[in-house]
């Protein structure tokens, strides 16, 4: 025990994950052999985790009293804490992160097997699944170091993760012992000790002497074994390199050796795998140098037991080789080898809060040097991407002031987050550009002249792609034609330069600064120059105090002018003087920059909680416009910034989910199922069956399990559109009301004997005879719902034990064979029940065992025994009748001479009472039970436990139990027998005291955040709870209020502001100095500006910041304004008069003005284009037109009076589908000029409205039950049907009706069962009379006669001598007894028998071969013994139909029956009958008699679909205008089906959506045109402006489609800043005669995305757009600009690829383009090592004559020559084609083919002929016709002589028995 180690102390700082998984895997490795040492096998739970807890140390007992269970008792569960300790220390971590780290996870330097373990790590957090071994191994083959084994692993065909492993392990072992040959075969050669080669400048070998290190006690360092010795003892000794078989040869100066082996010497090679094999006992070590160096690993965590200076730190030290690979650390010098541990400060958990990292984002991926050490772009090796680096800053700062510390510090709480990580960058892309345009038409019409084209870029060069090429191709005109005189001369234009910026006016010492001077150079390139002084501006200020006004400033800007000539050259300005010099200044308006506010606050991250979608969240801020930018200034910045936060998440708690929750169900009702005939009809106090039941359904927040306590939310109910993503409960569902159950009851058994009350305690005399009934068919009710199953009758002397005495055995004579005798009979005791008790509980006297007989003699008479009594004459006695009853017996031999006589007749006849009890029949009637109420003694501590169930408490239900006597009433209960009495008190359970249950109140509504209107009510938000449970059986009671509302906090009432305009400046000029230094003295006049300033001000007057006239009091009045101050050359004007009356809408009015003064006399004054002197304008219209737009919508009803119930089912009547509603159809308001304005100047409503009217649905009718039929079988079961027939068919939707039937009616059957028992009737016979003998004069009279008897039809339950005759036809007429029948008397002295007894039984199946008997004895012997009686016993067989029947219930299915209720549960009946084999009908009495005891049930539930209506939601409320302005808007309002029609229930309606339009508003807009063409101002070329205009214009909503029409610019709001948000203006350049310059830019390119393989991995692409250089005059290409390009991003791009195209052959030529994927032709884009060939050559060249190379690039004849091949397929020559003249004169080419040296003319001739199997007449030659059938003829005699050949010949004596050919299959025989 005391040297067993517990797992060392759980870290929670640092990399907790790493930690927690390390202590884990201890802990549990561990722990079983730790918990068997210590004795903890059988212990509890809880020990363990105390023992887990000791061991995990004091910072993770703290942990373990945060954690929150479920169960209590689930804290000192070991597993349970396990879990607890996995949440909480390894978090959830971002997949897509974690896959990305894996992908990027290369081997760099360093063993692979750490390779593989880190790869195998990282894997475990990547989700990977079934997929993890095959992306292991993919990043083995992407990632490995070396180059030829990621060249091997593709080339596997079937690679898995295993074999890549096994070929990287091989391959490094491989290197890894070719190293250490090289290494020791160099040591054993190299460290001799005494001498080793050096390398002179001259490649020669030098001696030189390495000193050894002594030691003071004689031993030194010994290079050749790396240990201490004295000399001459080093163990290494005589190993040189000799003996190695190895010898060192100098290959260059470098000192790079190589190694050869001497051969036949194994003896070295041998030596040296054994040192290798022994390399870590042996003492040698080979000395280090240059190429190995030390490694360190990262520090670990500080360890110590206590916080303070006292921890350790330790990390891993490595040897590697300069080239990356790991070897042993005996290669590294010792002395150089770093520290591994070191003394650290081990911070305590609440140092960590004072100091964490703060990291900046990635930068840029770059390229990172590859394996040659090189930065390149590998062009033509990059397949899909290169390997690049992101880098990013890491600090350590404090928390509280962010300031930056030593990083060692926060390396003590956590690891340093890495500064690197890979990347990948998409290989070069080159510039993409366009096809060229055609050429331009030339520059000049005579002369040289210049044409040019132009490309633009598509795709700008990216990842170092190749940049763009010229997008300009310039070339002189063809077709020169030489100028007439005069007009080669040079043409001159002005050219204006672009305007300066504003300046202020200088003071006079200023001037020359703005003087404009002309130079005149020896070139003639004079231009005007203004020589101007730099002015410093200072930089703008974003951020400003707030004014309180705004004031412009006037100041003036100048221009350059000079005169250039058409070769590009400057002119004198004189060559392009003009009338109107061109303008050089003008007054200005100083420029102001935009100023904006400070930056409000962060609003909180938009990402509150940890979601599925992974996606970050955001958060703003923004700040506002304190001055407003003025011409030219710089434009405002953006005004709302916002910024992704809380990307990853994994610290904020789950995200809220929301779930619907329903309220208890209402309770069960039937009425609404009804239709309105029933409802009118309907009894509501005794409906039961099936119903509808509803419940309201709410969203609640469901609460966050892993928050902690104290921020979890109970489940309060928020709005529903947050479950908007599933479906919410079901708010309707059937439910059921009991019906009174029905009981079918047996009929009574008879009467029993007189017994006591009590028979275990039998008092009195009295005592009672009962009969019983039982209930035949089952049923789910209790049974005290039946009636009574008991009767009973008072009766005198009870006995409840009684003799039962048997049948009387034969009569023995006392004396000789007849006379006197006596026979014995059995006599037992039996109880009421029929059983037998011992004789002593019989009080009556013993019956006896043996009576008195007489046997007769052969003469005496001989009379039969008594025959059964007969029923009952009466079933009661009364005081006028009682009951008899009698039986008989027959003389069956009459007496001889000597004889005994026959006994008289009455002696033959006897009679008794019977029934003697009064009729009396009492019975005990029980109450309902009434309800549960609390019963103090049976309380079993208020619950108990039924069926295993916790249930409320017990108590008791009392009935009252009553003695009635039948057809009288009640009577005491005292004549009743106590031993029926039902119960009066049985136990139940009480009902469970429910309390009210509302969920908690909602969230307050929010509050408005703003300053209130002035004239606004007080706004108020309000909450809401819901009932989820109603109180029941005396809980407690629900709260009165439901729904709470109060004032919002006061808010401030908004400020009403205002803009105030201070008065109008005067005319500014550009000033006096300026205006002389550019054009001399002029007067002071001329166009200029006027400015005035505005201020902000409050409803009362006082001054207010700007900002809040900005935010609130409307556009910005206008700062300035052009005006003039009049030259004394200026036409001057009288000022416009008022305007003339309108005289109404659609007319005009007009105003005048006139020429004053000598204005009147100049002509270019009375110009009216430049001065009109009349101006009209159209007169303002009040008058306007309403246009009705687009469709009715439907009838909508009004809401019903009580909102919030749910139609048709919360209240007990149905909300009417139907009825008068209204309809309405929106209005365009439209003015006299037919521009759309405001709907409510045409109506008030914007609506035209209409009554409209919705039919009600009427519900198919029919009419009442007719009477019940009579039953449908006379006896057994039959049906009793009732119907109702149509009335009316259904309209409108309402409820349908059941089936029609061929004559469209619909008729409804009710079927109920009516049984009557078949055994009923039965026949009742009298006794038969006297055997009558028709005698012959004196003879005996005995013989054969006649007996008859009377019988007739009475019920079975009718007594003898009650007048119950009824009709025979209600008997079995097949069952008729005989009326009469032969009798037969015998004769003195003869023989004398019993009456046959009753046949025995035959089986129950009627077995085939099965008999039947009967017997009978002798009664009086014959007189002569001659004589023989007859036969004793009869025997016959037992035949099917005849003497043997097979009984048998026969059921009969009734149809499905509800008792007053309309549908819902049920029952089904069948009823049964006995009937035998010929299908005749029995008593069930029967059956029971034969012991056939039917077991099958005889009701059973059914269900009885119900008619459901459809039921239907609430309308939501209206929705919001799907378009606020125009004509498309429309509103709409839902409703849900919540429950579907079913049966005949009256079906959903086809709307469930109501749409409504909106009203029609005119939709204003601003206009923004396109840029206008470049426009100089006063010249023909140089420096310009393209502007564009703002217009506000109105539509209607579908615009484009609808037609734009400009309005007043007020209409669409603040012009000003709508413009300060636009680009109005643009330079632009409009180039001179001869000018070299830029082109236009083209248009937007599309936008393009990066792709890899088809796919992109980024959102934003690119477009780019170009400007040309254009050369007018080539003398100018020195001064041209450079071509330029821009790219912008842009949204929505594609992947294009690019491929190269190729065009038709022509004269081995053809055109190769690159198309991009698009189908856009392009430059660039295309790998140029794929492009394909344009030039076709053939191979080997065609050099023959007449040959040339063909389009398949084979060489071919010229037309009129044959080829002849070799046997090689090439062209061997070209022969001329007989018949072919091609008209050519021999020449040396011709002769050579044909002089060409080879075969001999015959063959030749023979050769041409053979080659053309056509004649020149396009006809077969017959040579042809000839070798076919040669050819023929000889492959005929070939197969003949094959057959003869390969024809077997019969087998000889000699040869081998066959032999059976092997099959796979077994044939049979042995010997297979």
């Amino acid at each position: 025990m005391d040297s067993l180690k517990p797992p060392e102390t759980l870290k929670l700082s640092g990399n907790v994950d790493s930690n927690w998984r390390t202590f884990k895997q201890q802990f549990q490795q561990q722990f079983q052999l730790y918990i068997t040492a210590m004795g903890l096998e059988t212990k509890p739970d809880a020990r363990k985790v105390a023992l887990l807890l000791t061991i995990a140390g004091p910072q993770a007992i703290e942990v373990y009293n945060t954690f929150v269970y479920e169960e209590q008792a689930d804290k000192d569960k070991l597993d349970k804490v396990l879990e607890k300790c996995d949440a909480h220390c390894s978090p959830r971590k971002n997949e897509t992160y974690e896959r990305y780290v894996f992908r990027s996870r290369v081997q760099q330097h360093e063993p692979f097997d750490s390779f593989l373990t880190d790869l195998k790590l990282k894997a475990q957090s990547c989700n990977f699944a079934t997929l993890r071994d095959s992306m292991i191994r993919d990043q083995i083959v992407f990632g490995v170091e070396d180059k030829k084994v990621r060249e091997r692993l593709p080339r596997e065909t079937e690679l898995t993760c295993e074999a890549a492993i096994k070929i990287c392990h091989a391959s490094e072992l491989s290197q890894m012992h070719v190293r250490t040959f090289s290494e020791m075969a160099g040591a054993a050669n190299v460290s001799d000790g005494a001498a080793v080669g050096a390398v002179s400048s001259q490649g020669k070998w030098r001696a030189q002497t390495r000193p050894t290190q002594r030691s003071e006690e004689g031993t030194f360092s010994c290079k050749r074994c790396g240990s201490k010795h004295k000399p001459r003892q080093c163990p290494a000794f005589g190993v040189r390199e000799e003996a190695m078989g190895w010898t060192m040869t100098l290959k260059d100066d470098f000192g790079v050796i190589s190694w050869t082996r001497r051969a036949g010497n194994c003896l070295g090679f041998l030596l040296l795998f054994s040192l290798v094999s022994i390399s870590v006992q042996s003492d040698i070590v080979f000395p280090k140098d240059h190429h190995f160096s030390w490694k360190a690993g990262q520090w670990g965590q500080c360890i110590g037991e206590q916080c303070g200076s006292g921890g350790v730190q330790s990390r891993t030290i490595w040897c590697v080789h300069t080239e990356g690979w790991t070897t042993h650390h005996t290669h590294c010098q010792h002395m150089d080898k770093p520290e591994s541990q070191r003394h650290c400060f081990k911070v305590c958990d609440w140092h960590q809060n004072l100091f964490e990292w703060e990291v900046s984002d990635w930068g840029g991926c770059v390229l990172v040097p590859f394996f040659s050490n090189e930065l390149k772009l590998r062009m033509a090796e990059c397949v899909t991407a290169q390997h690049g680096i992101q880098r990013r800053k890491v600090h350590c700062v404090r928390t509280s002031n962010r300031t930056t510390v030593n990083l060692r510090i926060c390396e003590f709480f956590s690891q340093k987050p890495p500064v690197e990580q890979a990347c990948l960058i998409p290989c070069p892309q080159d510039c993409v550009v366009s096809d060229f345009t055609s050429w331009s038409s030339c520059s000049k019409t005579c002369g040289t002249g210049m044409q040019h084209r132009t490309r633009h870029v598509l795709a700008t060069p990216m990842f170092g792609g190749e940049s763009c090429p010229n997008l300009t191709e310039t070339r002189t005109c063809s077709g020169y034609v030489d100028c007439p005189a005069g007009e080669g001369e040079y043409q001159y234009s002005l050219k204006v330069g672009a305007w300066s910026e504003c300046r202020l006016p200088y003071h006079k010492d200023a001037l020359l600064s703005g003087r404009t001077t002309v130079d005149f150079s020896s070139n003639e390139n004079n231009t005007v120059t203004l020589h101007m002084q730099t002015s410093h501006h200072h930089a703008h200020h974003h951020h400003h105090d707030n004014p309180m006004s705004w004031e412009l400033e006037v100041g003036y800007q100048t221009r350059q002018v000079r005169c250039t000539r058409s070769d590009g050259k400057n002119a004198m300005l004189s060559l392009c003087t003009r009338d109107n010099a061109p303008l050089t200044f003008q007054a200005c308006v100083m420029p102001k920059d935009c100023h904006t506010s400070d930056w409000s606050s962060w609003s909180p991250c938009s990402k509150t909680c940890r979601s599925a979608d992974l996606s970050p969240g955001y958060r703003l801020r923004s700040r506002i416009m304190t001055q407003i930018p003025v011409r030219g200034g710089e434009r405002c910045p953006a005004l709302e910034e916002k910024e992704a936060c809380n990307i990853i998440g994994d610290l904020l708690p789950n995200c809220p989910r929301y779930v619907w929750r329903a309220t208890d169900w209402d309770d069960c009702r039937i009425l609404p199922l009804l239709s309105h005939q029933d409802q009118r009809l309907a009894n509501i106090s005794i409906l039961c069956g099936s119903g509808i039941q509803t419940r309201k359904t709410y969203c609640v927040q469901v609460p966050d399990n892993s928050a902690p306590h104290h921020r979890k939310e109970v489940s309060r109910p928020v709005i529903d559109r947050l479950c908007a993503g599933e479906d919410p409960p079901s708010a309707v569902q059937q439910c059921s009301i009991p019906c009174q159950p029905l009981c079918l009851l047996s009929q009574w058994s008879p009467w029993g004997t007189c017994l006591h009350d009590n028979c275990k305690e039998p008092q009195g005399k009295k005592g009672f005879r009962q009969r019983r009934r039982e209930v035949l068919w089952e049923s789910s009710s209790p049974p005290e719902t039946c009636p009574y199953l008991v009767e009973s009758i008072p009766c005198e002397d009870p006995a409840c034990y009684l003799w039962k005495v048997q049948q009387e055995e034969r009569c023995v004579p006392n004396n000789s064979s007849c006379g006197a005798g006596s026979a014995a009979r059995n006599v037992t005791c039996i109880s009421a029940e029929g059983e037998d008790v011992p004789v002593a509980h019989c009080v009556d006297d013993h019956p006896p065992t043996a009576v008195s007989c007489e046997v007769a003699c052969p003469a005496d008479c001989v009379v039969g025994p008594w025959s059964s009594w007969l029923p009952c004459s009466h079933s009661c006695a009364t005081k006028t009748a009682e009951g008899r009853q009698s039986r008989t017996r027959t003389v069956l031999a009459i007496p001889g001479n000597e004889g005994r006589g026959c006994p008289a007749a009455p002696a033959l006849e006897e009679w008794r009472v019977c029934n003697d009890h009064p009729c009396m029949m009492l019975y005990w009637e029980a109450s309902a039970w009434g309800p549960c109420i609390e019963d103090s003694p049976m309380d079993l501590n208020g619950t108990s436990f039924l069926n295993g169930t916790l249930t409320c408490a017990m108590g008791v239900q009392i009935r009252k139990v009553s003695c009635i006597k039948k057809n009288v009433g009640p009577v005491t209960s005292k004549r009743c027998s106590d031993s029926a009495r039902p119960q009066t008190v049985r136990p139940c359970l009480l009902p469970c005291k429910t309390d009210c249950v509302v969920t908690p109140f909602s969230e307050w509504t929010a509050c408005p955040s703003t300053c209130m209107p002035g004239n606004d009510t007080a706004a108020t938000q309000s909450r809401y709870r819901t009932i989820i449970q109603r109180s029941a059986n005396g809980g407690q009671e629900c709260p009165d209020t439901l729904y709470e509302e109060r004032e919002c906090e006061s808010l401030p009432v908004c400020l009403d502001y205002r803009w105030r305009t201070h008065k109008w400046h005067s005319c500014s000029l550009v000033p006096e100095s300026v205006r002389r230094g550019l054009s001399g003295p002029a007067e002071a006049c001329g166009n200029g500006l006027e400015t005035r300033g505005i201020s902000c001000v409050e409803e009362s007057g006082e001054s207010a910041n700007m900002t809040d006239c900005l935010r609130w009091a409307g556009p910005v009045p206008p700062q300035i304004r052009g005006c003039r101050i009049t030259c004394k050359d200026d036409c001057t004007l009288t000022a416009w008069s008022k305007f003339s009356e309108c005289a109404g809408c659609g007319s005009s009015h007009s105003r005048k003005r006139s020429l004053t003064g000598r204005s009147k006399k100049k002509e270019h004054c009375l110009d009216k284009d430049l001065y009109p002197l009349e101006h009209s304008e159209t007169c303002p219209c009040d008058e306007f037109l309403s246009q009705p737009f687009g469709n009715w919508s439907a009838c909508i009803l009004p809401d019903p009076s009580a909102p919030g119930s749910l139609q048709g089912w919360m209240s007990q009547r149905e909300v009417k589908e139907c009825g008068h509603g209204l309809r309405y159809r929106a209005v365009a308001c439209i003015n006299q000029q037919g521009h759309l304005v405001n709907p409510s100047l045409c109506t008030d409503s914007g609506y035209m409205v209409e009554v409209c009217h919705i039919p009600c649905p009427l519900d198919c009718k029919l009419s009442d039950w007719s009477a019940w039929s009579s039953c449908s079988a006379s006896c057994g079961s039959g049906l009793k049907i009732r119907s109702k027939w149509l009335r009316e068919k259904a309209f409108n939707g309402g409820r349908p009706c059941p089936k029609l039937d061929l004559k469209n009616q619909a008729q409804v059957y009710e079927a109920v069962p009516c049984h009557r028992d078949c055994g009923q009737y039965e026949w009742r016979i009298e006794h038969w009379s006297i055997c009558t003998i028709n005698t012959v004069d004196d003879l005996p009279a005995c013989g054969e006669g006649v007996q008859s008897r009377k019988i007739r039809c009475v019920r079975q339950t009718a007594a003898s001598g009650e007048n119950s005759t009824l009709e025979d036809s209600l008997c079995d007429q097949e069952e008729t007894p005989p009326t009469a029948q032969v009798c037969f008397l015998a004769c003195p002295n003869d023989c004398v028998m019993a009456p046959w007894g009753s046949w025995t039984n035959c089986p129950v199946q009627c077995d085939q071969g099965a008999a039947r008997n009967r017997s009978r004895h002798v009664l009086r012997l014959p007189a002569s013994e001659s004589s023989a009686c007859p036969e004793m016993v009869q025997t016959e067989p037992c035949l099917l139909n005849s003497s043997c029947f097979s009984y048998d219930y026969k059921t009969e299915h009734l149809p499905a029956q509800v008792k007053t209720a309309i549908c819902g549960p049920g029952f089904r009946l069948r009823l049964w009958t006995v009937f035998a084999a010929m299908a005749r009908l029995w008593s069930l009495k029967k059956c029971e008699q034969l012991g056939l005891i039917n077991k099958s049930r005889l009701m059973e539930s059914c269900v009885v679909e119900c008619p459901v209506s459809c039921l239907l939601s609430e309308w939501s409320p209206w929705a919001e205008c799907s378009h606020t302005c125009g004509n498309q808007g429309q509103s709409v309002r839902t409703r849900r089906i919540l429950q579907e029609a079913h049966e005949e229930g009256r079906p959903c309606p086809n709307q469930v959506t109501q749409t409504q339009p909106c009203p029609i508003r005119p939709c204003y807009t601003w206009l923004l045109s396109d840029w206008s063409t470049c426009t100089v101002e006063d010249a023909e070329c140089g420096e310009g402006l393209r502007k564009r205009s703002l217009s506000c214009v109105v539509h209607r909503g579908s615009w484009p489609e609808s037609p734009l029409q400009p309005v007043d610019q007020e209409l669409c709001g603040d012009e000003l800043r709508q413009r300060i948000q636009q680009e109005m203006e643009q330079p632009c350049f409009v180039p001179c005669p001869g000018d070299c310059h830029l082109t236009v830019w083209s248009s937007w390119s599309s936008c393009q995305l990066t792709c890899l393989e088809g796919r992109s991995f980024e959102t934003t692409g690119r477009q780019a757009r170009s400007r040309a250089v254009i050369i007018q005059v080539m003398e100018n290409q020195g001064s041209c600009p450079l071509q330029v390009f821009e790219t912008q991003p842009c949204k929505g791009g594609k992947c294009h690829s690019y491929q190269w195209r190729t065009g038709g052959w022509s004269n081995n030529k053809r055109a190769v383009w690159c198309q991009r994927s698009d189908g856009v032709n392009v430059t660039g884009g295309c790998f140029p090592q794929k492009r394909p060939t344009t030039i076709r050559h053939c191979h080997p060249p065609c050099t023959k004559p007449f040959s040339h190379c063909t389009p398949s690039g084979v060489c071919g004849c010229e037309k009129g020559y044959t080829e002849v091949m070799t046997t090689h397929g090439f062209l061997d020559y070209c022969t001329r084609t007989p018949g072919v003249d091609n008209n050519k004169k021999a020449d040396v080419k011709t002769n050579s083919g044909r002089l060409k040296p080879g075969p001999s003319q015959a063959q030749d001739l023979f050769g041409e002929w053979t080659l053309r199997p056509v004649g020149p007449d396009g006809r077969v030659k017959l040579w042809v016709y000839a070798v076919t059938a040669v050819g023929f003829f000889l492959i005929l005699f070939i197969i003949a002589l094959s057959f003869l050949v390969c024809n077997p010949s019969k087998s000889s004596k000699a040869s081998l028995p066959p032999q059976k050919p092997l099959t796979l299959a077994y044939d049979g025989d042995l010997d297979m």
